[in-house]
């Protein structure tokens, strides 16, 4: 499906792939893929069936029902309402099945993804594309659960030959994909738009910008592939299934901004593991606290810090002010302990780099709205 090229001049240099644990969990992922795929070989051969479902889930259920419970998040576009009521009538039952066996595929993309900076809910187009089938090939000649055309394969630095074809292997393929949406994302800055190139091409995408005269999916889609067009929906679909709700990925630009703020897209920025997430603490913190000052009386590596709460001196001196700090336990506790040293001490910091004008890590500001700060701190 991927039937587009990537631009010569796409190298892209990474940081490093993710941290040991990561790389641990990946691999032990891996070794459970195959087991997985072996049983699925041997339930398909015995002629094994699923249990029959005795109540199908309903649009409405969406909302309702305890498996869909949580609703926090955005709300469906309108314009998609439709489809997606009948896509999730008619998936429902497999994908709920997948949640089960494809848990070892997911590990090793929700890996892999975290470490690229990208949300984890993009392994979803995985499931739209393939069903998570590494052997899965489409009439143009796309290949793997990612479907990446041969030319945009070796690009990526995948190997495609007669010989080997990396697109079929999991943990290869993941981090060439990742890196195509990276691309994409830096060309159109809108998850929807990104979906609907990953499947028809930059092109279109572009064709339909220019005759649409907007950047939002939802004035342009009908000048795109009904094909395109409707991948986008189904991505949406397949993530309520299995998020219960919307998020990032299934929203324009604008609605990013109305519902997490043009600050707000730090939480999914969090390149933590699946252990650190679980054992980790959140609260909802304002005023002018600085990144150093935490980590220093914390006792915390300040890299270890940004990787946990990224963008934080950013948002903290922007309009909104309001963070979401995400700490282990034990560090959240320390935190909390010496809150108000840390924010004296912030406040501190903010005062000395307005009178000297030096940065020390942070946007430098005015002496007047540093004087502002204190006053605000000691209300």
């Amino acid at each position: 499906m991927k039937k587009f090229l990537l631009p010569v001049a796409f190298l892209l240099v990474l940081g490093s792939f993710a941290s040991a644990q990561q790389a641990l969990s990946i691999e032990s992922s891996a070794v459970a893929i195959e087991s997985v795929s072996a049983a699925k070989d041997s339930m398909n051969t015995a002629g094994v069936s699923a249990a029959p479902v005795a109540k199908k889930k309903g649009f409405k259920d969406l909302f309702d029902n305890e498996n869909f419970a949580n609703t926090t998040g955005p709300r469906l576009n309108p314009r998609a309402f439709s489809f997606v009521e009948d896509y999730i009538e008619k998936n429902s039952k497999d994908l709920e099945e997948m949640r089960g066996w494809g848990r070892p595929y997911f590990n090793v993309m929700d890996a892999i993804l975290i470490s690229y900076n990208l949300p984890k809910e993009l392994k979803y187009l995985a499931v739209i594309e393939s069903r998570l089938h590494t052997s899965a090939v489409s009439w143009a000649g796309a290949v793997g659960p990612w479907q990446l055309m041969p030319a945009t394969a070796r690009v990526l630095g995948l190997k495609v030959n007669h010989k080997t074809d990396e697109r079929t292997n999991y943990i290869k393929s993941t981090h060439a994909a990742a890196k195509y949406l990276i691309d994409l994302y830096d060309q159109f800055g809108d998850w929807l738009l990104v979906i609907a190139a990953y499947n028809g091409g930059a092109g279109n995408v572009l064709k339909a910008i220019r005759k649409s005269g907007s950047r939002n999916f939802w004035d342009l889609q009908y000048y795109l592939p009904a094909e395109s067009r409707n991948h986008v929906k189904k991505f949406i679909g397949t993530h309520y299934i299995f998020e219960g709700q919307g998020g990032l990925t299934t929203l324009t630009k604008k609605e990013t901004d109305e519902n997490y703020g043009v600050n707000g897209t730090y939480i999914f920025n969090r390149k933590l593991s699946t252990a650190e997430l679980e054992e980790a603490k959140s609260q909802t913190i304002s005023g002018k606290y600085h990144s150093i000052v935490i980590a220093k009386n914390i006792v915390m590596v300040i890299t270890d810090f940004n990787r946990y709460n990224p963008d934080f001196d950013k948002v903290m001196a922007s309009a909104n002010n309001s963070y979401e700090i995400k700490l282990p336990a034990d560090k959240m506790e320390l935190f909390n302990a010496n809150r108000y040293q840390i924010l004296n001490e912030s406040i501190q910091l903010l005062l000395n780099n307005a009178v000297n004008g030096a940065s020390a890590g942070m946007p430098s500001s005015s002496k007047d709205s540093a004087i502002m700060a204190t006053k605000t701190a000691k209300k």
